[in-house]
């Protein structure tokens, strides 16, 4: 009987194995741990440019003018249990990055480390906010978190500083932000850190899923880690930006300036916290001219102490003279200077503009961009007009006296097509717009929005056709010349009769008809931008022509000009220039709006917008000629002049003389 018993434990002895290695297989299921001191090519799934360099992970590439790249591990990363979603788990890494521009001079862009149930973030714009998320300044509740490294400012989405540290949940705003700098393990004071010198920045981020507890570290590669965290961020909301799985990884992107982000070294564990690096043999990135001069020690010595003394000595002249500054400045900030009375006639009070707009509510907030917040107001001492209100913030009194002159110049615009301009205020170096407020908001609102009423072709042909006349003033109309230099469909407004209106002139410039454009600083929108204007070349009315092609083909085909990131998708212009070619045209119409028009009234359209965006700004057509062909008006110019530049715009050398298109409310059955 014993026998008996002891052989049958000895053949349940291979199932009870079985059934233990199946329960410890379950319970490491999860586990993700890896550490890696460099890196080959089977270690990490790369997209867009990221490649490997040295053992070094290279995000972006310089010869590309929109370049995105993101590196992130193969498998996913299990977020929440996936039976009730309610235990969330916590992970811990490190990670060492270099960022590197070629030109101080340039704008950074920086590096993100990113959570995301996908490995393509959808609405990512191409070369912009680190290749993870639109410009929409709206969060949106998806499952993406980041923490960025940025090496730029951006006012509009209350960026500190040029070189900072934020928390994003799926919001290119961050919730929360600082300068970038370690915390002093000896005396808790907080040293900065340059992250765009090229030095290798060592990272820890720890994540507590029970807490929904942020803490992120940053130091130089060469120190030890500081015991306070830069950042601690605790906040419910995480668990919404959570998918039950999720890829990890690192993203950046970059327009038209070089900057060189590298990821060189990386640890991670969801079961503990993530194991040490080894930083002592990792390459280190320099810039070109790194190298400076050398003093002797009595040299540096000498100075110091001559500097000391000049130091002394001019304080306290210095301190009487910053007090006498002050007062005048204080005396001085509400007063009216001589120069302020060459503008416009009417002047508001801050009491006013501050009423009208309920103080400045976050409720009467309209937008934000890169020159300011706009408010929306109602002026009770005249008849409750609704006004927009633009607080616009100067450095300096000469600079904003500079400004005023320019502003108020576009104040003595008048076009039914262009936003009118009402008055000012000024406070000290605050400046203050006001403007005829449009009811029916931007233009872009109602094609790409999701608005509950998509605008109909009858609309969208009306609204082109104003904007196209505001132009057509600014250009030729007017005493001098104007170039807007930032058209694109959010700064077309509506008015209460859905009538197109020109807006925004804070990019505009003004120059005498037949003067030459001496500026050469690059402004505007990715995706609206002429392509003579990535050679720093002057902006001249063709380049407002241009962007004004973009709108219409944006407008006509319902796609943005630069959609989500993908190397396979090409951009709109591109992509209705290929219908072009390949004789499918009228597929490039918005879908939404399919039977509200005569085809060949709508390819018209399209080829018209194809013409404003040829390559070469001499074979575009004027804004003169634009309106003529799309609203059907004389122009002073022979018909081949006229219609040579729409002719020469249509790929395959062909060409095609178009007729003036159809008049407006031209629909089909």
């Amino acid at each position: 009987m014993n026998m008996l018993n002891c052989h049958h434990h000895l053949l349940l002895l291979p199932f009870l194995t079985l059934l233990l290695f199946l329960l410890l297989s379950i319970s490491f299921s999860d586990a993700l741990d890896f550490l890696f001191n460099s890196f080959n090519d089977t270690d990490l799934k790369l997209t867009g440019d990221a490649r490997f360099e040295s053992s070094v992970i290279r995000l972006t590439n310089d010869s590309n003018q929109y370049s995105i790249g993101r590196a992130f591990y193969p498998s996913p990363l299990p977020m929440l249990n996936s039976s009730t979603e309610s235990t969330i788990t916590s992970f811990s890494t490190s990670f060492v990055f270099s960022v590197l521009p070629q030109s101080t001079s340039n704008p950074g862009f920086g590096v993100a480390f990113f959570l995301s149930n996908s490995t393509s973030p959808p609405n990512a714009i191409a070369g912009q906010y680190f290749g993870l998320f639109s410009n929409a300044t709206r969060p949106s509740v998806y499952p993406l978190i980041a923490v960025e490294f940025d090496t730029g400012i951006n006012v509009e989405f209350n960026d500190p500083d040029a070189n900072h540290v934020g928390i994003d949940l799926n919001n290119i705003e961050s919730d929360v932000t600082r300068s970038a700098g370690f915390y002093n393990s000896t005396n808790g004071e907080l040293v900065p850190l340059d992250m765009r010198d090229g030095q290798n920045v060592r990272t820890w981020i720890e994540f507590d899923g029970s807490l929904l507890e942020l803490n992120v570290t940053i130091a130089p590669a060469t120190v030890p880690r500081p015991s306070r965290p830069l950042i601690t961020y605790k906040n419910p909301a995480i668990a919404n930006y959570l998918s039950p799985n999720m890829y990890v990884g690192f993203s950046a992107s970059k327009t038209t300036w070089v900057e060189a982000q590298r990821i060189l070294a990386w640890s991670f564990s969801n079961t503990g916290t993530a194991r040490d690096l080894n930083t002592t043999n990792l390459a280190v990135f320099l810039p070109e001219s790194s190298s400076s001069p050398s003093f002797s020690a009595g040299a540096i010595a000498g100075t110091s102490v001559a500097f000391a003394v000049f130091f002394v000595l001019c304080l306290s002249g210095l301190y009487w003279f910053w007090q006498k500054k002050k007062k005048k400045a204080a005396r001085e900030d509400d007063a009216i200077e001589h120069w302020e009375l060459e503008y416009w006639p009417h002047r508001f009070s801050l009491e006013e503009l501050s009423e009208a707009t309920k103080g400045f509510s976050k409720d009467e907030l309209l937008g934000s961009g890169g020159f300011g917040r706009v408010y929306k107001g109602i002026l009770p001492n005249n008849n409750d007009m609704e006004v927009a209100v633009k607080c616009v913030s100067h450095d300096s009194r000469q600079g904003l006296r500079e400004f005023m002159a320019e502003i108020s110049s576009m104040g003595r615009l008048q076009h039914k097509n262009l936003v009118q301009m009402r008055g000012w205020c000024r406070k000290g170096n605050e400046l203050m717009l006001v403007y005829d407020y449009m009811p029916n908001g931007s233009l872009n609102r109602w094609i790409f929005d999701k608005p509950k009423k998509v605008m109909g072709w009858e609309e969208r042909r009306r609204v082109l056709g104003d904007v196209a006349e505001g132009l057509k003033y600014l250009h030729h109309e007017w005493d001098q010349m104007v170039l807007h230099r930032d058209i694109k469909s959010s700064n077309i407004l509506l008015d209460s009769e859905m009538r197109g209106r020109l807006g925004d002139f804070g990019l505009a410039k003004l120059y005498q008809h037949g003067q030459t454009p001496n500026t050469t600083r690059v402004v505007g929108t990715l995706g609206y931008l002429a392509p003579e204007l990535a050679n720093v070349v002057a902006p001249t009315a063709a380049s407002d022509v241009y962007s004004y092609g973009v709108v219409v083909l944006e407008v006509v085909c319902g796609r943005r000009p630069i959609e989500t990131w993908s190397v396979d998708e090409p951009l709109l212009i591109d992509w209705v220039r290929e219908l072009y070619v390949e004789g499918r045209l009228s597929e490039a119409a918005d879908s939404r709006i399919a039977g509200e028009y005569k085809v060949e009234d709508m390819e018209a359209v399209l080829k018209l917008g194809l013409a404003c965006c040829h390559p070469h700004p001499h074979h575009r057509p004027t804004m003169r000629e634009v309106v003529a062909l799309l609203l059907g008006k004389e122009v002073s110019a022979a018909p081949g002049r006229l219609l040579s530049p729409l002719s020469r715009a249509l790929s395959g050398g062909v060409e095609v003389l178009e007729p003036p298109l159809p008049p407006p409310g031209s629909r089909g059955n």
